[in-house]
């Protein structure tokens, strides 16, 4: 088995999220190559800031360095499906963003080529990589909450609360059809759908625009900005805002989720309840050190993050001891932990232990059971 020093990675995108998989690269001694930004101009300003090797002039040049052995896309959606097809090509692993496609006819055939080429692959949905999160997997596994009837939450921002607020996510020829089921409802779903192992069977779904034009600056803006002022012009928006939306999952669970990125006050509040015929369990992005179990015959609990304590899967992708508080960027370090252990092994493992390319054609199947759902007014089922 390789050693984690002996494997070098590049980062496509320079935006907030591919500069988080740089630093939890750097803290698994990953070496990073270098970046590729969406100009030369842009990649040399980000590389100067954050310490990183002269960036590459473009994706092409990345791809013919023999030095990398495994390329993160953290690009906007619309590019996923030719970039995670040059770099199979290439013979390079492959970490991408999700969506991993813009439709299912895409990621069908990225998970077929994935598969096919012997590549270790994987979808970078790291909210699984909580230890609560794990240690919950694990806790339903076993039966300690009994079977599961009810599965509640949802994942709310307020980042595009204001009609000036604006990223490329809202433009649908960079995002996609679905912007808040793709960008956070996708997290959410999978999320839960790992953590029970229930598969989501069928959606009723309701999409909602509340502002249907937007202020759209004339210039570069990054995700996550806050700065106003400036010129801009009138767009028209055609992805939701917002989504209700009811689930029945295999085995006959039900779900009940709210999806939204105009919530004032939520930053970044992904919350899930599970509840069981024998006790419930509950837990919050924004305070991730906690988990809740509900009883019905004594008292309540409010656990804590602890190593000593923890289930060993979710033992073994937590290094703070307890009391000392791990968070959003450590969810990156874990994911890739275990990415970059089969990388080091040489082969894909028999049952993964990180979301594989299945993982992001599993969330289009149910993307496009969402979409149906609302342009029809009707209960719709999974498609596999």
């Amino acid at each position: 088995m390789r050693s984690f020093r002996n494997i070098r990675a590049a980062v496509v995108g320079t935006g907030f999220i591919g500069l988080v998989h740089v630093e939890a690269l750097r803290r698994l001694g990953i070496e990073v190559t270098g970046i590729v930004g969406s100009s030369p101009e842009r990649a040399a300003a980000k590389a100067g800031a954050h310490n990183l090797p002269e960036p590459y002039e473009s994706f092409e040049a990345m791809l013919g360095d023999e030095r990398v052995d495994v390329v993160h896309l953290a690009t906007p959606n619309h590019l996923h499906y030719d970039e995670v097809r040059a770099t199979l090509a290439a013979g390079k692993h492959v970490v991408c963003e999700k969506p991993l496609a813009m439709t299912s006819a895409q990621t069908v055939e990225l998970l077929a080529l994935a598969e096919a080429s012997g590549l270790i692959h994987a979808v970078n949905f790291n909210q699984r990589f909580y230890p609560q999160n794990l240690n919950t997997r694990e806790v339903v596994g076993q039966g300690d909450l009994g079977d599961v009837r009810l599965i509640t939450g949802g994942y709310m921002q307020d980042w595009l609360l204001y009609d000036t607020d604006w990223s490329w996510r809202l433009e649908r020829e960079q995002g996609g059809d679905l912007r808040v089921v793709g960008d956070i409802g996708s997290h959410w779903l999978d999320l839960v759908s790992y953590m029970t192992g229930l598969r989501v069977d069928a959606v009723m779904a309701d999409l909602t625009t509340f502002m249907p034009i937007r202020k759209q600056p004339v210039g570069h803006v990054e995700t996550f900005a806050t700065e106003g002022g400036g010129e801009t012009r009138d767009r028209a928006i055609e992805t939701e805002d917002a989504v209700g939306l009811l689930v029945r999952f295999e085995g006959g669970a039900r779900g009940v989720v709210t999806l939204s990125q105009v919530s004032a006050g939520r930053k970044n509040h992904l919350h899930w309840e599970i509840n069981g015929t024998r006790a419930s369990a509950a837990w919050r992005a924004e305070r991730p050190e906690e988990l809740w179990i509900g009883h019905r015959e004594r008292a309540n609990e409010a656990s804590l993050r602890d190593p000593g304590k923890l289930q060993p899967f979710a033992a073994s992708h937590t290094t703070m001891p307890a009391g000392h508080s791990e968070g959003y960027g450590e969810t990156f370090r874990e994911l890739y932990r275990a990415v970059y252990s089969a990388v080091a092994a040489g082969e894909p493992p028999a049952e993964p232990d990180y979301p594989t390319f299945a993982a992001g054609h599993e969330q289009a199947l149910i993307g496009d059971a969402i979409a149906r759902s609302h342009a029809e007014g009707r209960w719709v089922a999974v498609q596999r």
